[in-house]
């Protein structure tokens, strides 16, 4: 973290020294004659580190967890993943949706339009976290079979939920909020917001587990507070800094479409998450018949796995504004340029960050708990997860092209296909033929053929939009 915030500034330190004038990162986004390693520098920097605090948000449960040195409480922690993933389901599609929607707006300078999508993002939110609440609440024990808790871990699990349940709202409208915040340029104030979360969440968790001894109750506990905190900063930038948006009820609207555009729009990043559920409720239904060890080894390795694939996520997810932008205003060349070397970012981050798990494979398992059984499985399907780090970002950047240049269809069939239609044959297949050792390739494989795909599908469509 402190190598990217040095990075971070001394870019703009050199900005500074070499004469270019830069009216916070808005102008970034305007700005045609900005070198592009510059402009993506400047917007896909703080995007990342938001992408890394998001990752040690989603590790600090696991991990606190795990230093009870007792694998059933982390194995209810996983058994809860896909919980937590449908929330951001619905907050991605509203603040990938609405982000799309916010830049072509600014591309197109219609202002008022950019206030309609953040009025509509936030009550949309809202509405979306309070309908889960309820279900979670009245639908628990059910919820909680189908995820495959057994006797020995439903209680735990039980607890984790219900305090989960009534931070629905802000889980998903703070995490929507960043998307937005970031499409008017202010990646640093949205960086922010995102910090003051999981610091919250960092603080509080030792304490609500250790301390309070509360175990994975407490680790929800600590989340609730942490987004609720977040919320109120985003809150205070919509009602006080924001230049561009509002979220005053007066300017929620469904008319011109706005709902079905934002929604479309954000909806390939939608049911990734809402599929990447899906698929960790069948991965755990299959592990849990291989004991509880296998469960806590996969809840560990899917957030540690998180580093490398949010790393390359957040690379991608931060140009998007740029791409836009940029295709809203009719600069194809710079939108090619800012695809091209995205890409390039994208492999160099994933060929380095896959080594060095690689190497530190065992130590970065050890860090989350010290139980023999759990590392064995743990190290198994690290490496395997692996096997996609090098270039998974690439099928993140094809994805956000296509969104940026209003081709949702495409993006959504990848989003289906990796999470989905294909991975979850995937594991049912490789589990009867080779058991546990075939389950844990599923992903690898999946993200291979995705990858491959993405780049057939945005190589047909980039062909139109260049020509």
């Amino acid at each position: 973290f402190i190598l990217f915030f040095i990075f971070f500034f001394f870019k703009q330190k050199t900005a500074y020294e070499i004469g270019v004038r830069l009216v916070g990162s808005e102008m970034c986004i305007r700005d045609r004659s900005m070198p592009i390693p510059q402009s993506v520098a400047k917007m896909a920097i703080p995007s990342i580190i938001s992408s890394l605090v998001t990752v040690v948000y989603n590790m600090a449960d696991t991990f606190f967890v795990g230093q009870t040195g007792d694998p059933l409480q982390v194995a209810a922690v996983s058994l809860t993943n896909p919980i937590f993933i449908l929330f951001m389901a619905f907050a991605n599609m509203f603040g990938m949706g609405g982000s799309a929607a916010a830049s072509i707006a600014m591309g197109e300078n219609n202002k008022t339009r950019m206030k309609q999508v953040s009025s509509f993002i936030t009550y949309a939110s809202l509405g979306v976290g309070i309908l889960f609440a309820a279900l979670l609440v009245l639908f628990m024990q059910p919820i909680l079979n189908i995820f495959g808790a057994n006797t020995e871990t439903y209680d735990l699990a039980k607890g984790y939920v219900f305090h989960i349940s009534y931070g629905a709202p802000f889980i998903i409208w703070s995490a929507a909020a960043s998307f937005v915040v970031r499409s008017e340029g202010s990646s640093r104030e949205a960086m922010i917001g995102s910090m003051i979360g999981t610091v919250a969440n960092i603080v509080l968790d030792p304490f609500m587990i250790s301390i309070l001894h509360m175990s994975a109750a407490g680790a929800a506990i600590a989340t609730t507070i942490g987004n609720i905190l977040a919320s109120a900063y985003y809150l205070w930038y919509f009602m006080k800094k924001s230049p561009n948006f509002s979220i005053l009820p007066k300017y929620f609207s469904l008319e011109n479409r706005l709902a079905s555009m934002i929604c479309s729009c954000g909806f390939p990043t939608a049911i990734f998450s809402v599929l990447m559920s899906l698929s960790t409720i069948i991965l755990n239904q299959i592990l849990v018949t291989y004991g509880n060890a296998p469960v806590a080894a996969i809840g560990i390795v899917f957030k540690a796995n998180m580093f490398i694939t949010f790393l390359q996520m957040g690379l991608a997810n931060g140009v998007q504004p740029l791409l836009g932008y940029n295709f809203g205003s009719g600069d194809t060349k710079r939108f090619h340029g800012v695809e091209s070397y995205t890409k390039k970012c994208c492999l160099i981050v994933g060929v380095l960050a896959t080594a060095l798990f690689f190497i530190f494979r065992r130590p970065i398992l050890q860090m989350f708990i010290n139980d023999e059984e759990v590392i064995r499985y743990g190290i198994k399907m690290l490496i395997a997860y692996m096997i996609s780090g090098p270039f998974i970002g690439i099928l993140f950047t094809n994805m956000n092209c296509m969104q940026s240049a209003g081709k949702a269809l495409p993006a959504t069939i990848l989003s289906v296909l990796r999470q989905g239609v294909l991975l979850i044959p995937v594991l049912y297949f490789l589990n009867g033929l080779l058991g546990l050792n075939g389950v844990i390739y599923g992903q690898a494989l999946t993200d291979c053929i995705t990858v491959l795909l993405s780049i057939v599908f945005w190589r047909k469509l980039s062909h139109n939009l260049y020509s």
